[in-house]
Parts: C-alpha cells; structure tokens; sequence
C-alpha cells in the first residue's frame, strides 16, 4: 500500500519513484528482521523468566524446610532446657537425702563419723565373678550391673539378684563392717519411655532403693550404714555412645567411704 501511494505521488519521475521503492522495501526488510529479534528476545526472556520463577519456588520451598527445622531445634533445645532444670532439681532433692540420711545416723548411733585413712591405702579383697571393683581417690566403688539386677526399663529385682546382692554385701561386711556405704542408682542417657518413671533420676533411685531394701533384709549390712543417692545420667563410667557404653553405665554402686559408724 506504501508502495502504491508513492508511485502514484511520483508518477511523472520513474526514476525517483524506482529508487523510493527499493529504499521502502529495505526499510521494510530491516523492520521484519528488527521484529524477528524482539520476537526472539522475548521468546529468550520468557524462558528466563520461567527459569527464575522455578528457582523462586525452589527458593521458598527450601525456606520452609529451614523453617521447620529451626522451630524443631528450638522446641529441642526447650525441652533439653526443661529436662536440664528437672535433672538440677533432682540432684538437688537426692543430696538433700543424703544428707538427711548421714544426720539421722548421727542421731541414732549418738557419736560422730570419723574417718578411716586407711581406707585410702588399700582394696578390699572382694572377688565375684562380673563385678568390677575400682578405688575412686578416698573411696571403694563396686559395681553392679543393671542388666544382672533388673529388668529392663525397670526397678524390681530380678530372681538372681538376690545372690549377687548378698554375695557382694558380706564381702563388704567382712572387709569394711563399720565403713558408711552409699548405694548409688546410674543409668544411661537414654530418655525414659516408661510411664513409671518420670525422668532417669527417678529411674536411679528407684533401683537403689531396691537394692537398699534387699540390703537391709537380706545381709549383714546395718541400715545405719547404708545412704541412697540417684545420680540418673550425670555419671556415666563411660561414653555412652555404644549400646555396649550403655550398659555398662546403667548399673548400682556400693560405694565404700572412708567414714564410719559404731
């Protein structure tokens, strides 16, 4: 139609008029090619777009899993803080006991505890198949293993712990009659899934009374001697991270002190 409307203003000049059309139809052939690359790019840009959107997504996906994961760490760290607070509290309330229990000897028995260096100077001579016997600076540590006393998850004894218990308890009677002894409950740092107890200091304690209460029945060992303490996880003997740590930190000990009574 351009071509049309020139060639019929310049009609009179062939000339001029051949050479305004070739001039029109380069112009036309630059703006076909111009079209064709806004066309290309655009086509470029959208696949860009689509690209970064995709990304966008990807983004935002990946902000929502760190979300989660940070709100899961923080619920974890509010309930290590709580469990931090509660194994304090128990801490707290079995040394209460303890000390309860070394002022009610006092009061019984009518005379002071004095100390026995000697205790220092040597191991008893106690020999049980299974039992392990260590010095631990002024003080005798005889372990019992949780896995021959109880059953799992548990503080009642198991039917062939009563001859271990006594076995071990008229060694001591015979090496040491008047030494203080502290049944001392350990377990591992596993949490508790039981609804028996509430927490592994519960759990400890609950087992060193039970090995207290066989004690007293059961042996030569006067209750004037014996305290109870539940260290729950605090005092793993080693790492607990083997089943085979586990269980060697889930046990009772005897524990021999240099103190003694009439």
């Amino acid at each position: 139609m351009l071509i049309a409307l020139v060639a019929t203003g310049c009609a009179n000049n062939p000339v001029a008029m051949h050479n305004q059309v070739q001039t029109l139809q380069q112009q036309q052939a630059t703006l076909a090619r111009q079209n064709q690359e806004l066309q290309s790019r655009a086509q470029t840009l959208d696949e860009d777009n689509q690209e970064l959107e995709t990304l966008l997504a990807q983004a935002r996906q990946q902000v929502r899993v760190l979300d989660d994961q940070l709100t899961a760490v923080r619920e974890q760290l509010t309930e290590t803080n709580s469990q931090l607070a509660q194994a304090k509290d128990d801490r707290q309330f079995a040394d209460e006991q303890a000390r309860a229990r070394t002022a009610s000897v006092r009061r019984r028995t009518g005379a002071s505890i004095s100390a026995n260096s000697s205790l220092k100077d040597r191991l008893p001579e106690i020999r049980i198949p299974g039992v392990e016997v260590r010095q631990d600076m002024d003080v005798i540590r005889v372990e019992l293993s949780g896995s021959k006393l109880f059953e799992v998850g548990g503080a009642r004894l198991l039917p062939t712990a009563g001859r271990l218990i006594t076995d071990v308890a008229d060694e001591l009677a015979r090496a040491y009659p008047k030494q203080i002894i502290g049944v001392e409950g350990h377990t591992d740092s596993d949490p508790i899934h039981s609804g028996q107890w509430a927490n592994n200091h519960q759990l400890s304690i609950g087992r060193a009374m039970a090995v207290y209460d066989h004690l007293v029945a059961h042996t030569q060992l006067r209750a004037e001697q014996l305290f109870i303490i539940g260290h729950g996880p605090n005092h793993p003997v080693v790492s607990n991270a083997t089943d085979a740590g586990k269980e060697r930190n889930r046990r009772v000990e005897l524990v021999v002190y240099p103190e003694t009574v009439p």
